[in-house]
């Protein structure tokens, strides 16, 4: 579906994310402040956080990909499907381990996570929408 769209739409959908998950985790921090228990509201931040960074080593992945020339598809699926892994294996670890040690910071860096979803998910449609829509 994306790979229809011009060239300069997916760093802009990736800037507008950014600075869209980065609006909404300081909402959602502000939210927490003042209906769980702080270290809750820190985990949002923390979540919102570690979803701009994988994103962000994810796109510098892809980059790194084209740039080596022409691959196979299924090379390239296997080479930023082993590194995605990785890292989602790390962060999963991460959300437990908080979890064990305090629950609310876990619960609120899951929250951080499902947010940026949501706003990414938000962001592509728009830009999907902007673009004609789907077919």
């Amino acid at each position: 579906m994306l790979e229809n769209l011009p060239t300069d739409t997916l760093p802009r959908l990736l800037r507008r994310t950014t600075l869209s998950a980065i609006i909404v985790g300081v909402v959602g921090f502000v939210v927490a402040i003042f209906v769980a228990p702080p270290l809750a509201a820190l985990g949002v931040v923390l979540g919102v956080g570690m979803a701009i960074v994988n994103l962000r080593f994810l796109d510098s992945q892809a980059v790194k990909v084209e740039l080596r020339g022409e691959q196979s598809t299924k090379a390239i699926r296997r080479q930023l499907g082993r590194k995605t892994t990785a890292r989602l294996v790390i962060m999963t670890v991460v959300v437990l381990v908080a979890v064990f040690l305090n629950a609310p910071l876990g619960i609120g860096i899951v929250s951080g996570l499902v947010l940026y979803q949501l706003v990414f998910v938000v962001n592509v449609m728009r830009v999907v929408t902007s673009q004609g829509g789907i077919g």
